[in-house]
């Protein structure tokens, strides 16, 4: 079974200092990643859901919290995580998420790796190319499993193989782009 959200945002480090916590990290992790699922786009919107459904929330996640935190202390919270550790507790949860057994599955669950440009990140002024993306979807739990920014001078031929060993996707059956079907890839995971 794979692990709630919850408890793998508990093994997140608390950037903040110990004296004036007001509110546990966790729920604030798991209530703004449900604002943002709900459709909240900005700290005051985020504060706002968590306002609004503070009673449900509390009740449906075993949380206590008095009131919801202003949004300015959402802010400050967001921004003092660990980029790479907020990568990692979701890619545990993605995968954790993707080892569930499928009903009648006979052949090997999908993954399909994509990349893409991403949009506006094309920069003249400081001569820096496009940012390309690649990603990890697994098809039978309509998941995705990880993104990896591919390297300004790499393609995506290396970035897929090292996306596959480090999600650690064995076993799987892999839809790629052509480009992935040259002659000198024989070594590929």
């Amino acid at each position: 079974m794979p692990s709630s959200l919850l408890s793998l945002f508990s093994q997140v480090s608390d950037p903040r200092r110990g004296q004036g916590k007001m509110y546990p990290l966790a729920p604030i992790l798991l209530f703004t990643v449900l604002a943002m699922l709900a459709g909240a786009r900005s700290y005051r919107q985020v504060h706002g859901f968590i306002r609004t459904h503070l009673d449900r929330l509390n009740n449906g996640f075993g949380v206590s919290l008095r009131r919801a935190p202003a949004y300015s202390s959402v802010r400050f919270i967001l921004h003092g995580l660990d980029a790479d550790e907020m990568e990692r507790v979701f890619r545990a949860h993605a995968a954790g998420l993707a080892e569930a057994p499928i009903e009648g599955a006979a052949i090997p669950p999908a993954v399909a790796i994509d990349g893409k440009t991403l949009r506006g990140s094309f920069d003249a002024f400081h001569d820096r190319k496009a940012a390309h993306v690649l990603s990890a979807f697994a098809a039978d739990g309509q998941i995705i499993l990880g993104h990896l920014a591919i390297a300004e001078k790499s393609n995506e031929i290396p970035a897929a193989q090292a996306m596959i060993v480090a999600l650690g996707l064995t076993g799987r059956m892999f839809t790629l782009d052509a480009m992935h079907c040259q002659k000198n890839i024989r070594d590929c995971p």
